[in-house]
């Protein structure tokens, strides 16, 4: 079947196949990681190749658009070429072709979608693409059993959201940041507190070493909200270290870092454990970037421990942006056939909900 052939309607049954295990190639290129995975049956990593551009943004402070873009375009060859090799699968044993619809850089998205595409339309097989956010949480699939329904608390450098899972692939959006996502704030805390980019690691680290914390507020927001706010929070740490400086006494570092964390932490915990209460879950999913957070770990293990919550939360190396991740949210689509038309669009501004299965 040609492009052309394909280019108006999504493909509604799956090809023909035998019962052998289904290998999906995956692409990801939603921000500032170019990644390609081979993952079979939804579960099973056998490559998942990252390549990260941090050096290349440090010096910017944070991620350009622009560079992101190019950097994608001049690694995503060579990526697909060593996942392919790594992997020891052949093209023509591959199962589908799944890449990141977005959200995410319009500019990034766009290289990963033309380079799926055309693999998709060079071995004759069918596209899926995948909500972003839906691969954070299947993720967790990659090494855990989920049981249904289940909450999840997504924190990364875009996005903090809570959503209800009811069953498998269908997500609902119950509390989400009204303004800064965590990720962003840990990145503003951290410039004003001269530390590099990305922050949160810089953060974690110096809170884990202080001994005391500078007293921060807790954006609760009305009683039954789940939503979530950070940017009063950011605005309380310049006053905080201003007021400071005005006075000569400028505060320790690690002090502001830890009196930050515990108070994003505390929202963030409290929330997803009333969310779980509420809506009956029968495990509490951490996803995203953030998810690599040490604090915010330890905090709701104990947290959960304590309520008989059972805590699911990827290896470090699943947290921040992968193919593998796509991968495993795309075989929900593959077991149901709901293949993308290969006009598929890049969408920024994709909603969760809208991509269930």
């Amino acid at each position: 079947m040609t492009m052309d052939e394909q280019s108006n309607e999504a493909v509604s049954v799956r090809p023909d196949r035998d019962d052998g295990p289904v290998y999906i190639l995956a692409v990801e290129t939603s921000c500032d990681e170019t990644s390609v995975a081979i993952v079979r049956d939804g579960k099973d990593i056998l490559v998942n190749v990252v390549s990260s551009q941090i050096e290349t943004h440090q010096r910017f402070g944070g991620v350009v658009p622009e560079v992101a873009s190019r950097k994608h375009v001049e690694s995503i060859t060579w990526i697909i070429e060593e996942a392919l090799d790594k992997a020891n699968v052949k093209p023509s044993e591959l199962a589908a072709v799944a890449v990141t619809q977005g959200p995410g850089l319009v500019g990034s998205l766009l290289v990963g979608m033309v380079a799926a595409k055309a693999l998709a339309c060079a071995l004759e097989l069918p596209l899926i693409g995948v909500h972003h956010i839906a691969g954070h949480i299947y993720a967790n699939q990659l090494v855990n059993e989920l049981e249904y329904p289940f909450v999840a608390l997504v924190v990364s450098g875009g996005h903090t959201e809570l959503v209800f899972v009811e069953a498998e692939g269908r997500f609902r959006i119950i509390g989400q940041t009204r303004d800064d996502a965590v990720g962003e704030a840990y990145d503003k805390v951290a410039r004003a507190l001269k530390l590099p980019y990305p922050g949160g690691p810089h953060i974690d680290r110096l809170a884990h070493e202080a001994r005391e914390a500078v007293t921060l507020p807790r954006a609760w927001l009305e009683p039954n909200s789940y939503d979530f706010s950070f940017s009063g929070l950011k605005s309380a740490v310049l006053a905080a270290l201003n007021q400071a400086a005005m006075k000569g006494q400028p505060l320790a570092p690690e002090a502001v870092a830890k009196g930050f964390q515990d108070s994003v932490i505390d929202v963030l915990v409290e929330k997803a454990l009333r969310a779980v209460r509420a809506y009956g879950a029968k495990q509490l999913i951490l996803a995203g970037g953030v998810a690599a957070n040490k604090g915010l770990r330890a905090e709701l293990e104990a947290r959960c421990a304590e309520a008989g919550v059972p805590l699911l939360a990827p290896p470090l190396s699943l947290c921040t942006d992968n193919a593998a991740m796509i991968a495993a949210a795309a075989f929900l689509k593959y077991r149901r056939g709901q293949f993308a038309p290969f006009d598929m669009k890049a969408e920024p501004l994709l909603k969760l909900e809208a991509w269930s299965v």
